[in-house]
This record gives structure tokens, sequence and C-alpha cells, in this order.
């Protein structure tokens, strides 16, 4: 009976997406999920697809090609140990489990570490792009042992998002836990991201009063300059979203953020290693402050804010957001690869930041144009101080971009909060 060539467990949506990129490769497929129901359901809505259903971990694992790679995208932490200790009784030394999911990167380290002295290989792998990545193209960071990297490439780099170049988002990111770190700082970066287009729709919107219509206007025209981004395109078409009656859907959604845990892992990484994260940081401080409803909502009734600021020419006034946001977007960037750079001095790990900026340019969240300008100008020791600062004219439009962010600080038209964007400029003007 012929074997498999890749094995994926866990059939949750991520799981089970990954295994019909791969499978539509040409790869074939085995999979398996701990509740028989899920499996059968991905059998059921796939028919005629290179799948093939194992119900037992035994016969999963025996059902593989040798060395047997597997691709585990399980719930982290408990779910994910669970996983691998149900798998080790029936693996070869020389086998390969790839671990797909959003992992802590210590806890990579400490896998890497146990599975290597049992013979076992282990590739702790970021994977960006949500649900529809894994099915049509995620960007990915790979990190474990680097022959066993090379076992896995060829099916990786299948699957993985494709940049305008036509090359890859994918490559080996170091040793142990250095791909999750920097999936772990990837989101990081998108929580900045996110928190800045909120502030900037804050002053658009309860500051300016542009109508839904006007802002999704604003964002296109952002959306075809030097903010092209993922993150401002899927914004642009938000605006207009209605639900069942007739009402937008940014009016009636409620203002609560939820969160995984990785902004958090990553502030909590700045701080052991002693990095200034402070755009990033106020960005998962946001999230947490807008869980906070009814404490929101109690104090909105008792305590009163600063006066409102007259914005002055509207048109003048939407282009200071715009660069106040294309700078906070800088200083983000900044702030998280200088945090991979103390991260791979602190770990050994020889992390290339110029091909960890290539594979964002293509599946991932954060994917924005002016990401070719980074993995330009991360030769340099800070990305702050090159001379390929990714701005139209470098630094005098950095300046620029500066100034209009101290007019939006100072004059915003009404008592708004703007913690990232307050949490901006300070950094940008460290000088002696």
């Amino acid at each position: 009976m012929s074997k498999q060539q890749i094995g994926v467990v866990g059939m949750a949506v991520m799981g089970r997406n990954l295994a019909l990129n791969i499978e539509s490769r040409g790869y074939t497929v085995s999979i398996f999920n701990r509740s028989r129901e899920k499996t059968e359901e991905v059998i059921a809505e796939n028919p005629g697809k290179k799948l093939v259903p194992y119900y037992t971990v035994k016969e999963f694992v025996e059902s593989l090609e040798t060395p047997r790679r597997i691709l585990l995208m399980v719930k982290a932490g408990a779910g994910t140990d669970a996983a691998i200790d149900s798998l080790k009784p029936y693996l070869d030394k020389g086998d390969i489990i790839i671990d797909g999911g959003n992992t802590f990167f210590q806890d990579t380290i400490r896998r890497n570490r146990e599975l290597s002295a049992e013979g076992f290989n282990f590739i702790g792998t970021g994977v960006s792009g949500g649900e529809e990545g894994a099915l049509k193209g995620p960007s990915i960071m790979p990190g474990g042992q680097k022959e066993a990297y090379e076992l896995v490439a060829p099916i990786l780099t299948k699957i993985a998002a494709v940049a305008e170049d036509g090359e890859p988002c994918v490559t080996y990111i170091g040793a142990d836990g250095a791909g999750h770190y920097v999936k772990m700082v990837h989101n990081g970066i998108e929580y900045g991201d996110m928190q800045l287009i909120a502030e900037a729709y804050s002053l658009l919107k309860g500051g300016l009063n542009l109508s839904n219509e006007e802002l999704a206007q604003t964002f296109t025209e952002w959306n075809n300059g030097e903010l092209s981004s993922y993150l401002i395109d899927i914004t642009k078409d938000i605006f207009t979203k209605k639900d069942e009656d007739g009402n937008y859907l940014v009016d009636v959604i409620l203002d609560e953020a939820a969160n995984k845990g990785t902004g958090k892992w990553t502030s909590q990484s700045a701080l052991d290693l002693g990095e200034p994260l402070s755009l990033i940081t106020e960005s998962v401080f946001a999230r947490y402050i807008s869980s906070l409803k009814d404490q929101r909502v109690a104090a909105s009734k008792v305590l009163s804010g600063p006066q409102a600021q007259p914005a002055g020419d509207k048109a003048e006034f939407i282009e200071k957001v715009r660069r106040a946001l294309y700078l906070g977007k800088i200083v983000s960037y900044a702030q998280g690869f200088s945090q991979l750079r103390a991260a791979s001095e602190e770990y050994n790990w020889a992390l290339n930041y110029g091909e960890i900026a290539k594979i964002f340019r293509a599946g991932c969240i954060i994917r924005a144009q002016f990401l070719q300008k980074i993995r330009r100008s991360l030769t340099c020791c800070w990305l702050l101080t090159s001379s390929k600062l990714p701005m139209t004219t470098s630094r005098r439009c950095a300046m620029s971009s500066l100034m209009r962010y101290r007019t939006v600080s100072r004059f915003r038209p009404s008592p708004l909060r703007l913690p990232i964007m307050t949490a901006t400029a300070p950094l940008f003007c460290l000088r002696t």
C-alpha cells in the first residue's frame, strides 16, 4: 500500500486549509483529528481530494513515508504537548514534527531540545495569513534544525504565498524558537498597524465627522499610495459594509478588541531584552482598555475630557492624519526589527532581517508596499538610521511627517485618545 508524503494533525480551519493547500500542490496527505467527526467532515466536504483519513494515531503515523513529515495545527500550549506525546511512541529517529501553531517561542526552544535528545527533528513554524492565507498561500517562518528544514522545504516553498517578483514567502529563519519568535513579532507589528488605523479612523470620523462613504474614499486614495497594504485595503471596504437592517457595520460593531496573547508576548520579550517597544506595547494596552466597556461607559458619565480644538482645513488635516499614520507604521516596523536584532544576539539565531522583510511582502497580514524599501534598508544597524529609510524623500519626508503628527496630536478636533500616535514621536526624535 502506498504511503502519503505528509500528515496533518488538527482539522480546525487552519489545519484543514493547509492540508487542502498541500494537496492542491500535488502531494498526498494523511489527516488526523482527535475527534473523529472533524476528520469525517473534511473528507465529506472535499470529495476526490488526495486526503486520506485516519482515526488512530498509530495508523496515521504508519501511513507516512519516512522520514515522516507531520504538521501539527493544534491549540498552542498543553494541546501541542499532548499531540507530540501521542505521536512519539510510533515515530522513528529522524522523523520531523512541524508545529504550525501560534506557539510561545520558549516552548518551541524547550520542545526542540527535548525532541532532539530523543532523536526526532522539530521545526517551530510561524504561519501568517489567516484562514484564506492557509488555503491560498501564507507567509511561512520555519525555525529548527537546518537539515530537517531542507527535508520539508520543497513542500513549504510550494504552499507559500508568492511575492510580485515571483519569490516564495518562506525562508529558513534560524535555530530552535527563531521561527515562532519572528511570527510573534510579526503579530506585534500587526497589533500596531491595526491600532494606528483605528486612531486615524477616530480622528477622521469623530473629529472631522467624515461620512462612511468619505472614509471609504479616503482610505481608497491612501491605498493607492505609500500606505498601500492589506490592512488599509480591507479597511476601505469595511466602511461601506451594511448589516441585514441596512446599518453600516462599522457604526454598530461593539468597540471591544480581543487578543490571542502574541502581542503580550512581544511586549514581555521586549522588556526582557531592554527594547523600547512603546508603540506596539501601547497597542496591546489599547486592546485591554477596549475590553473594559462597562468601566469606560461609567467613566464617560462623570469625567470630562479636554476641550476640542479646531481642525482647520479639511483636506489639509486629512493629509496630516495620513502622514502621522505613515510615520507610525515606520516606527512600528523599526521597533519590531530592532527587537528581532536584540533577540538574535541573545539567542544566537543569526537572523537575516532582509530575508524576513522579504517573506512579509505577500500572504501575511502586515504585507505592505513599503516592505520592499524596508528590506533594502535592513542592512543598516538600525532601521531609522538607514539612508534607505522608506520615505518618499528620506529623512526630510520623515520630519515632515513628524511635524504633521505633532499638529494632529496638539490640534486634534475632538478629545480623542491616541495612545500609539502619542508614542510615535519620542522614539523617532531620539538624538544627542
